[in-house]
């Protein structure tokens, strides 16, 4: 078929850019992939870029039926929508709560708007589906079922190339798509954290329907740091009484990627405990760690108990949803931190000696290598009173990591968020912040840290008041980023500000003190078991690509059949990933089958982001298999 070809969709992005570069010139780049996929599915629907349809509004009595048709999701989106609309108050914005069919139930809109071309043309009653308006915010998230934002001549229809907007559908417990909220406001107007605030407040819609539709159900917030458990950035994950998964969130669905993360499957299966046990453990100190079943360690606490069926509310009553807890784990500082290899002593030295006189500090190795640990190492060093806190740049969406980082102010949220969030740049105030795989930041956010490493001072999203706080900035990476400065996706100004320390770890296969730190491991795993001298020169001749997390890995294997004894080479060997033969180097089949599909899906997005949304990777990963094809991204 013709839409199937390669001819089709070159024809199709053809027309985009003829229609871009005519309404405005200097957006004559190919937009982001979900607008390219939406204009493609208005051509195939029959649209006309330039015969835009009359805006279809339903009758009275038909939006009064939808109206108790939305029942709680309304009632829900419309405490939202209140709180949104006192944060932006002023600024001339429309925001906006649609049904899952696109017709607009609600709206609440600053009177700027309301008098403007734009704001008349939002009405209650009006539909928006892709159908019937073309690519625009609330058709187009409906439409893919993931937040967008489409900004001025990206709408399909030039009439409304005047309106930049912001949409994120709302899903039940069962992920069925119910609605949608949206923000839309003047082209030249439109605010770049506007797009975050719209997607928390679904996110929360969306946690409380989870919670509500599930109140019988044990309900568990997951995280792999302890510090977002009591955030958005959570994963929720709902349990049957026979510990089976009855509903999760999609930020779960994205933590636990390569398990089956559906509907019925046992607590077992992605945990590697008996639910029976771990509910006891839950029940005796309320919040613990978990490994999955790939064995990555996460931290768990527990939103909302099984309610026994007696006890149960009422079919329609809002449950009531205790607060996520938020606990912070005492860090235990890994033997791999003493360590007789000279670059290691050296790079723990200059850390040492650099956040003394307050100077940013850079530190780089590949994944596994202890990074962390050296940050941790550094805190240690300078004497610093306040909290050591790390945050992954890559472990939650972009959109949420301005709020996450920042705060926000008070007014945005309902329930435990009316009083807004510090944000964790407040928490590490007379500490240390350590910014983990700084590579993954995005863009508009390197230029607010820049900001921040300029003056010291932040200012919550949706704030006016400028704070100083004081905190000891370290960043952490595997990637080149000088490589990702020369591609454009790392500013210049901010890795020199970075990088005024910089120092390397090496990799595990090059270090000298490789026996001895298996042998910690293996004690820290269990203290009564030792490696024989074999065991040692084994692990020792091994590349460990994955370096300490690999390596810990692998013993905890071994120690599945020698909990307490003596683990021998032989014991080890089947534990090892097969050396490649001279004739056999390169990547594996299956490292090149799925350098295949992110390839293949880098080329119909366009786009690493949407790439690694789809697939349910780190952008990181993509990049990875791309730098494999020899393809730029």
């Amino acid at each position: 078929m013709l839409e199937a070809s390669g001819a089709w969709q070159d024809w199709q992005r053809a027309q985009c850019r003829a229609v871009l570069a005519r309404r405005l010139p200097v957006a004559a780049d190919d937009p982001p992939g979900e607008i390219l996929d939406s204009w493609a599915r208005c051509l195939q629907a029959g649209l006309d870029f330039d015969r835009p349809l009359p805006l279809v509004v339903i009758e009275d009595a038909d939006l009064r039926r939808r109206h108790e048709r939305a029942g709680r999701v309304r009632q829900l989106a419309l405490i939202e929508l209140e709180s949104l609309m006192q944060q932006i108050a002023g600024s001339s914005f429309l925001l906006a709560f649609a049904d899952a069919d696109g017709v607009v139930l609600d709206r609440y809109a600053d009177q700027r708007f309301v008098t403007s071309t734009a704001g008349a043309g939002i009405p209650a009653g009006s539909v928006w589906t892709e159908h019937a308006a073309g690519t625009n915010g609330l058709g187009t998230a409906l439409a893919c079922g993931r937040p967008v934002a489409v900004n001025g001549p990206e709408h399909f229809f030039g009439q409304f190339s005047h309106i930049a907007c912001t949409a994120a559908p709302i899903r039940d417990a069962d992920g069925v798509v119910v609605g949608a909220l949206d923000a839309s406001c003047c082209f030249d107007s439109r605010q770049r954290h506007t797009q975050a605030l719209v997607q928390m407040a679904a996110a929360h819609i969306e946690n409380v329907l989870l919670a509500e539709q599930r109140r019988q159900h044990w309900v568990l917030a997951i995280h792999p740091r302890p510090e977002f458990v009591g955030t958005l950035s959570a994963g929720l994950l709902a349990f049957d009484g026979d510990g089976r998964l009855s509903a999760c969130n999609g930020r779960a669905a994205g933590l636990l990627s390569g398990l089956a993360v559906q509907r019925g499957t046992p607590f077992e299966q992605l945990f590697n405990e008996p639910f029976d046990r771990f509910i006891g453990r839950l029940r005796s100190d309320g919040g613990t760690r978990l490994r999955d079943a790939m064995n990555s360690v996460l931290a768990v606490a527990c939103v909302q108990p099984a309610a026994p069926p007696a006890l149960a509310a009422p079919a329609g009553a809002p449950a009531a949803v205790p607060v996520l807890p938020t606990r912070t784990a005492t860090a235990t500082l890994s033997p791999a931190v003493a360590t007789d290899d000279g670059a290691v002593l050296q790079a723990q030295a200059m850390v040492a000696a650099a956040v003394r006189r307050r100077l940013p500090i850079l530190i780089q190795g590949e994944t596994g290598t202890g990074k962390e640990l050296l940050a941790r190492h550094a805190h240690a060093a300078s004497g610093r009173e306040g909290a050591f806190v790390p945050v992954n740049c890559g472990g939650m969406p972009a959109e949420l990591f301005e709020a996450e980082l920042f705060g926000y102010a008070g007014g945005a949220f309902t329930g435990a968020r009316r009083q807004g969030q510090a944000g964790l740049l407040a928490s590490a105030d007379g500490g240390t912040l350590l910014l983990d795989e700084v590579g993954e930041l995005p863009l508009p956010l390197q230029a607010a840290l820049l900001r921040f490493l300029d003056d010291g001072l932040l200012r919550p999203v949706g704030g006016r008041q400028w704070r100083a706080v004081d905190v000891q900035v370290l960043a952490a990476t595997h990637v080149d980023l000088e490589a990702a400065v020369a591609a454009g996706r790392f500013r210049a100004d901010l890795l020199w500000r970075l990088n005024t320390v910089s120092v390397k770890l090496p990799p595990l296969r090059l270090r000298a003190d490789l026996a001895a730190q298996a042998q910690r491991l293996l004690a820290e795993l269990e203290p009564q078991a030792r490696l024989t001298r074999e065991a040692q020169r084994l692990l020792a001749a091994q590349p460990w690509p994955g370096n300490f997390r690999e390596l810990r890995a692998c013993l905890a294997r071994a120690l599945l059949t020698h909990p307490t004894g003596l683990i021998d080479a032989a014991d080890l060997q089947p534990l090892l990933p097969a050396r490649a033969t001279p004739q056999a180097e390169g990547p594996s089949q299956l490292q090149r089958s799925a350098t295949e599909v992110v390839l293949a899906e880098f080329r119909r997005s366009g786009s690493v982001s949407q790439t690694a949304r789809s697939l349910r990777i780190s952008r990181t990963t993509v990049y990875r298999h791309l730098r494999e094809a020899g393809v730029s991204g």
